[in-house]
């Protein structure tokens, strides 16, 4: 049997669409089955025939890792920890003062810092309004959060965020950044946040789930002003949808004190009085790891890495430069975030975008029933940076807030999300503009019911069973 690097020796961006597991897939629409359009890869990506080939192929080899003497425990642990070391050649870890942890995703990792990092109580923590809830809520568990104001186009204040650095100083512990936006797609100067955390003593932590996927990204683990302290980033976003998250940090973090998490793998030793614990990574590795999750992370990135970093950029930046341009020409189309075809390449392939005064779940609702796309709408768990770009006001959503309290969501503020990957196309965009087209001249289906608790929308009269598709 040939082995995956035999098989796919030379994959291009040309490629991509043939070998994604479920391109050809027909979903079904009032209209008839129609080929699935996925553009919600912000919330999590499809894999490839590669990766999927690859965790079949490492199945039959599959075995729990380390401490095992049988030869398939014995390939499955050199498997583990080669993709630990392909990890860490990827984003630029130095393995000698640093170490690359497996969690579930990116927010169990997040957590799993805020829980070991010292934190007194004159200690302040600095986050940005743009952060996903991942890169904030945990911060609030455990330190004094102060929030980096946006512009009025939804970027990230420097001057709050140098304010806060000059009023607070050194009693800031810790400055956590998102590397790019969820909703707006915007990428932030990683250099910059790091260094200016850096002059004030503080470390520095990138949530790198949207960024590592579309850009390359380097810890700088040798560059002490430069140098991102933490890095959180997550396989589902990359291709690798098998589970596992990475927590790049520096050991001194994580040797001393308890592990977050105890059990089996994490001693050397226990006795009835105590337990000595395991060295890094094991210590914080606790339990039967995704070993599957983890081969599946190590081979999308040699995919990404075949692929080349150029041809995905210019690829991900003509998708959404063509968008944009799309989009404008609809005058009903409300576009949040940079709008500029021109600046493509400076953010990500996301455009969140209303049409009208038709409700952004409406409109998903209608892109999935009619047109057989999916995309996302809401706030993308980034209820405070929505809020700001669709300039709600306090007393609005205090309004807001106390309807979803009674379970009403009937006027949930928020957008529509339309994410691109490395094998969308611009005939899946044209399908998309079509449909905002249509939804635009109110060329749709009349029939739709809004489910107040979920703010959802559905066709009451439109049923089929997943398990048509699906069984188990």
């Amino acid at each position: 049997m040939p082995n995956i690097k035999q098989r796919y020796n030379s994959i291009s961006i040309s490629d991509l669409p043939g070998l994604l597991l479920g391109f050809d897939t027909t979903v079904p629409t009032i209209h008839g089955d129609k080929r699935y359009v996925n553009l919600d890869n912000a919330a999590s990506t499809p894999t490839f025939k590669p990766i999927a080939d690859s965790v079949t192929q490492f199945l039959r080899w599959y075995s729990n890792v380390h401490r095992g003497t049988g030869f398939k425990s014995q390939l499955s642990s050199w498997a583990f920890e080669e993709s630990r070391n392909i990890v860490a050649k990827f984003i630029g870890a130095d393995l000698s003062k640093q170490v690359v942890l497996f969690t579930k995703n990116s927010t169990e990792a997040i957590n799993k810092l805020a829980n070991r990092v010292i934190i007194k109580p004159d200690d302040i923590i600095l986050t940005s309004l743009m952060e996903h809830h991942s890169n904030e809520l945990p911060w609030r568990r455990v330190g004094d959060v102060k929030h980096i104001e946006i512009n009025h186009d939804g970027t990230i204040s420097r001057k709050s965020f140098e304010e806060l650095l000059s009023k607070y100083g050194s009693r800031i512990k810790l400055v956590a950044i998102t590397g790019a936006s969820n909703v707006s797609g915007y990428i932030n100067d990683v250099d910059y946040f790091a260094k200016m955390a850096h002059s004030v003593g503080a470390k520095f932590v990138l949530d790198g789930a949207q960024l590592v996927p579309h850009r390359p990204v380097d810890v700088k683990a040798n560059d002490p002003e430069c140098a991102i302290d933490f890095l959180v980033f997550s396989a589902h976003k990359m291709y690798a949808p098998f589970g596992v998250g990475v927590l790049v940090a520096d050991k001194e973090t994580f040797e001393h004190g308890d592990p977050t998490e105890v059990g089996g793998g994490v001693v050397d030793i226990v006795t009835m009085e105590e337990a000595y614990w395991a060295d890094l990574p094991d210590k914080e590795e606790a339990g039967t790891p995704d070993i599957v999750g983890v081969v599946a992370l190590g081979q999308a990135i040699k995919m990404i890495e075949q692929i080349g970093w150029d041809s995905i950029i210019e690829h991900e930046s003509e998708l959404i430069a063509y968008a944009l341009k799309e989009l404008a020409k609809i005058p009903e189309v409300k576009l949040y975030g940079d709008t500029n075809p021109e600046q493509a390449s400076q953010r990500l392939g996301v455009v969140s975008f209303n049409i009208g005064d038709i409700p952004h779940g409406l409109t998903a609702a209608i892109l999935s029933y009619e047109g057989g796309i999916g995309v996302r709408s809401g706030c993308f768990c980034a209820h405070t940076y929505v809020k700001e770009l669709l300039h709600v006001s306090d007393e609005r959503a205090a309004k807001y807030e106390a309807e979803i309290l009674a379970r009403d969501r009937t006027n949930l503020p928020g957008a529509v999300r339309a994410s691109f990957g490395i094998y969308n196309t611009c005939d899946e965009v044209d399908q998309l503009i079509e449909m905002i087209r249509k939804i635009a001249a109110g060329d749709y289906c009349k029939d739709y019911t809004l489910i107040i608790e979920s703010g959802e929308y559905q066709l009451p009269n439109f049923k089929y069973d997943y398990s048509d598709y699906f069984s188990f």
